[in-house]
């Protein structure tokens, strides 16, 4: 990697901040989820080891205006982590001021201290989110030293990663280096067999991705939503299947260039209605009626899907095969997902966003190589596209 990573910086009694991505789900001020604070541990222990003064912080949520910041700040993160660690976190409820500036000098090497919510700067003007040089300056004078490991806004400029790397030396912390290591090098270098597999309801939000491992994977399979319109583009009846009409050239289009690596579902779990009820069936792709909608891939389909897996080597999954929210669309999901977790001596990655969520919540997580932390970021990552956050890490 051509990135300096947090190893290669001499943290010693040094004020190091940390851009980290607590960016959890909460319900009624509690966290629902804490996978990306453990995510972030390795990186936050190894600073403290050090001898570190380590100063945290994140965004939390969307904050347009001031209302928005009602049930976003980051105290409840700064109370879990501290569980985590088995030591104090100081949590500083301002993003910048005197008050934080007093207890950033207060530190003492190994303590750690968390700020607020780096998005309460977007409610005058999208400081943070419009990567505000002063903002950005500001936060650098904070510290002697930064470590970028939030991956999941990566693809994103702002204040608080280019922001920050464009003011002072930079490094990768471990999680952002694990996923560059798994995503960027299975994609560039992969061991092959390589077979990536593609779900979610649209094609346009997986265009670029498509047309990039297209040249570089040797199966892409397509499932979920935006197969129909594939299945539009070969002249087949979709019934009210989600459709993106404008899509369906383009789709026709990456069909012929695939030259047969594009592999699509053979059969459909259909419903009249867009609900958990109903009159629910299983038919061929080639036998949809023109009153009902494809919600899930069909048994036929999954058995497919694992005989196209079967002797990869290395696989990448990024969206779900159906609705999987619903437990009667669920199957396809939850078959891809145990057909990938049961591969034997292969790579498997998953890129983030519902498929993440979907291997989670099955209790798969531990047998895949890698599960993204970054949806958005990991998406643009397969698209091959430059990752503005990444980039601007210092390099070896």
């Amino acid at each position: 990697m051509a990135k300096k990573i947090v190893t290669d910086l001499d943290v010693t009694a040094k004020k190091v901040l940390v851009r980290a991505d607590f960016n959890v789900p909460m319900k009624d001020g509690k966290i629902t989820n804490d996978d990306r604070i453990v995510q972030a541990l390795p990186t936050i222990k190894h600073l403290i080891s050090e001898g570190a003064k380590v100063i945290l912080f994140s965004h939390l949520g969307r904050v347009k205006e001031e209302a928005d910041k009602e049930g976003k700040s980051l105290q409840p993160v700064a109370n879990r982590l501290a569980e985590l660690l088995g030591q104090e976190v100081t949590f500083v409820g301002e993003t910048r001021g005197e008050k934080l500036e007093n207890a950033i000098d207060a530190l003492g090497n190994g303590d750690v201290l968390m700020f607020e919510n780096t998005r309460f700067e977007d409610v005058d003007g999208k400081k943070e989110s419009k990567n505000d040089p002063e903002l950005g300056k500001y936060w650098a004078s904070l510290g002697d030293l930064f470590v970028n490991d939030a991956f999941g806004t990566a693809h994103r400029a702002h204040a608080s990663n280019v922001g920050i790397a464009s003011n002072l030396e930079s490094a990768a912390g471990f999680l952002m280096e694990k996923e560059i290591k798994f995503i960027g090098e299975s994609v560039d270098n992969p061991v092959r067999p390589f077979v990536a597999i593609l779900g979610g309801a649209k094609v346009s939000d997986k265009i670029g991705v498509i047309e990039n491992l297209l040249e570089k994977a040797d199966k892409v399979i397509i499932g979920g939503g935006m197969s129909y319109t594939f299945f539009k583009a070969q002249g087949k009846e979709i019934g009210t299947s989600l459709l993106e009409a404008d899509k369906v050239e383009l789709a026709r289009d990456l069909l012929e260039r695939a030259n047969g690596k594009i592999i699509l579902p053979v059969d459909a779990t259909i419903n009249k209605e867009f609900s958990n009820e109903g009159d629910i069936n299983v038919v061929s792709v080639d036998q949809i009626p023109a009153d009902q909608m494809g919600l899930d891939i069909g048994p036929e389909s999954i058995k497919q899907f694992e005989q196209e897996l079967a002797g990869a080597k290395t696989v990448v999954w990024n969206g779900p095969m159906g609705v999987f929210e619903m437990s009667n669309f669920a199957k396809g999901t939850i078959g891809v997902c145990e057909a990938i977790a049961n591969l034997d001596d292969a790579t498997t990655i998953i890129g983030g966003g519902d498929s993440a969520a979907a291997a989670m919540q099955l209790g798969f997580a531990e047998k895949f190589s890698h599960i993204s932390t970054g949806g958005g970021a990991s998406l643009e990552y397969l698209e091959g596209k430059e990752l503005p956050g990444l980039a601007a890490i210092s390099d070896k």
